[in-house]
């Protein structure tokens, strides 16, 4: 089952009754609701990365003015 943070119960919780949705921006996301209180719950990320506890791939940043190794 996938783990939340219920912001009512200022506690994390197991989702109940879990759903993969993909939000408004195109991300994955799981939508559920609180066991204790009913309130709804969200999980941003793909459900397979959050169950391996691997992080989302990123891109590596830009490198800032002066990172670049060379000097002028």
């Amino acid at each position: 089952m996938a783990n939340g943070y219920c912001v009512k119960c200022k506690a994390p919780r197991e989702i109940l009754d879990p759903k993969v949705i993909t939000m408004k921006n195109g991300r994955p996301a799981t939508e559920g609701r609180c066991p204790v209180c009913g309130t709804r719950m969200f999980k941003i990320g793909a459900p397979e990365a959050a169950a391996a506890g691997v992080p989302p791939e990123r891109g590596e940043a830009p490198p800032t003015p002066g990172e670049t190794g060379t000097r002028p």
